[in-house]
């Protein structure tokens, strides 16, 4: 199921409708408060969510599922008219995993769409363990020092990969790749920002994510290697 917050009706039918004929099952809402009362009895695989919305307004509703447990795994690509650098840095530091600017193609929107998808699952099963860091793959659950650490979707395909090969430097090109895609059109300061925010939800552990400077990332025990 696809969830799809938008205010203009012409367009989130057109964007249900295209996505019913695709092989999804898509649902549209006018506003957060449908949105949410939908939540509370159907989980989406994925939502598209739309900025400039009448009452609570897009980037809000994006942090209330990033600050909710039950909510804060679920992709998010946010679909809005703005197009300036700095409204798609402010959706990916609030959590999105994507960002569609209108007008735009229907192909694209799918192509993105499923791209999504298929990094939201089949990313293998158990957990890893590094240092003071457990990720565990099936329950899509993070611990660090022992305690619960929430991640977006994308935070926690980042730490994943790293964590699946420990002690490996990448730059942020192939981070770029792997996580988001040969789709995705951001540049490498997307993956800094999701760096730099990982890293404050460690604590502690945050200094197992290496800066390798000139090159990336990589990931190791830090000061909790036994």
């Amino acid at each position: 199921m696809i969830y799809y917050v938008e205010d203009n009706e012409g367009i989130r039918n057109l964007v249900t409708y295209t996505l019913n004929m695709t092989g999804f099952e898509a649902e549209g809402f006018a506003d957060g408060e449908a949105f949410f009362k939908a939540l509370e009895t159907t989980f989406p695989e994925l939502v598209l969510l739309d900025v400039m919305l009448p009452g609570e307004d897009g980037v809000s509703i994006l942090g209330r599922l990033r600050h909710d447990a039950r909510f804060s795994g679920i992709p998010v690509i946010m679909i809005t008219a703005k197009g300036e650098e700095s409204d798609k840095v402010e959706g990916l530091e609030c959590g999105a995993d994507d960002y569609v600017t209108k007008p735009f193609g229907m192909m694209e929107l799918i192509a993105r769409v499923k791209a999504v998808l298929r990094r939201s699952s089949g990313r293998g099963e158990g957990a890893l363990v590094l240092g003071g860091i457990r990720l565990d793959r099936e329950k899509h659950t993070v611990e660090a020092d022992g305690q619960e650490v929430v991640l977006t979707f994308r935070e926690f395909e980042l730490l994943r990969f790293l964590m699946e090969h420990p002690e490996k430097a990448f730059d942020r090109d192939r981070l770029l790749d792997e996580v988001w895609g040969a789709e995705y059109d951001g540049g490498p300061r997307t993956v800094d920002m999701h760096v730099q925010t990982i890293r404050k939800k460690l604590g502690k552990c945050a200094s197992q994510i290496e800066t390798i400077y000139g090159l990336g990332y990589k990931i190791g025990e830090g000061n909790h290697a036994q």
